[in-house]
């Protein structure tokens, strides 16, 4: 594999995740009133309604590599549970200038930080990600959520990405991760849930892949190489065996660290970026899958 730059590395978290287990129906005029307050589509999702912001305005340099938005550049929400009794997760993607006024105006509306933190290594312009929490009816929480978005440069609202056939060997990818994915232009994307049976928060179960999902997303550079980024959620008998994993093939660990606070059992993320050919970077990946497992 390409030898690893220290100071170039990083992850981000994937503009739409491509979980491929049962996706549910999108729900009614409640969800709808959410897309309308947050400026973006309502995604069904596997357990739960997503609200993709991708940071668009962003230009992410990782080294000499351009990072793709679908690769890298995801602030979202993901809503659960009813309407009018909602659980909200997300992540802000934010610049070194949002970072205070944006932790300030989720403390004015009352939505909690489960985390603050990098995901990326030597990343252009540095970047910082915040995870949050809350509780109540959708419609209400989407419009204080709303108003912490107004003190990012989110571009909003959100406008679909224009049609791109995959230029990525999917086959590959999904042949080799075992498991089938999405795929749009150079990007391939597959989620996996690693930790088995369920996790708690204050007594509701976390819907697997809005709170604890494991996204691997694949950007072919050029023919002979290939980069990718995501994070494995696992619980923390698993941890230093897949880092073992990860640095046996070449893969850096970008991050160690938690994005919740107070789940049963307690779950790590560990990021990463891999740079190689293709087929080196994905038997990296599945190596620490099999770890993961």
């Amino acid at each position: 594999m390409r030898p690893l730059n220290p100071l170039r590395l990083a992850f981000l978290v994937v503009v739409f995740h491509p979980w491929s287990a049962r996706a549910q129906a999108l729900p009614g005029p409640s969800w709808d009133s959410v897309a309308t307050i947050l400026r973006t589509p309502a995604v069904a999702a596997s357990g739960y309604v997503r609200y993709n912001l991708p940071r668009r305005d962003i230009t992410l340099q990782i080294g000499d590599v351009t990072v793709s938005p679908a690769l890298a550049l995801g602030s979202w929400a993901g809503f659960s549970g009813e309407a009018r009794d909602a659980t909200v997760m997300g992540d802000l993607v934010l610049t070194a200038g949002e970072v205070k006024p944006v932790l300030a105006e989720l403390a004015a509306q009352q939505l909690e930080v489960t985390a603050v933190h990098n995901h990326l290594v030597g990343e252009t312009p540095p970047l910082t990600y915040v995870h949050f929490h809350g509780q109540g009816a959708a419609t209400a929480v989407a419009a204080r959520l709303d108003k912490v978005l107004a003190r990012t440069g989110t571009p909003r609202p959100v406008a679909a990405p224009a049609p791109a056939p995959p230029t990525i060997d999917t086959t590959l990818v999904f042949r080799t991760l075992g498991k089938s994915g999405t795929a749009r232009g150079s990007v391939a994307q597959v989620g996996f849930v690693l930790v088995p049976g369920a996790v708690t928060l204050r007594d509701r179960t976390v819907v697997p892949a809005m709170g604890y999902g494991s996204p691997v997303n694949v950007q072919q550079v050029s023919p002979s190489r290939a980069v990718a980024t995501g994070d494995f959620a696992v619980t923390g008998d698993k941890v230093n065996g897949l880092l073992a994993a990860l640095a046996a093939h070449g893969i850096a660990a970008t991050a160690v660290h938690t994005h919740l606070i107070d789940e049963s059992p307690h779950v790590y993320f560990i990021h990463f970026w891999a740079d190689g050919r293709l087929p080196d970077v994905l038997d990296g990946i599945k190596a620490a899958l099999d770890a993961a497992r």
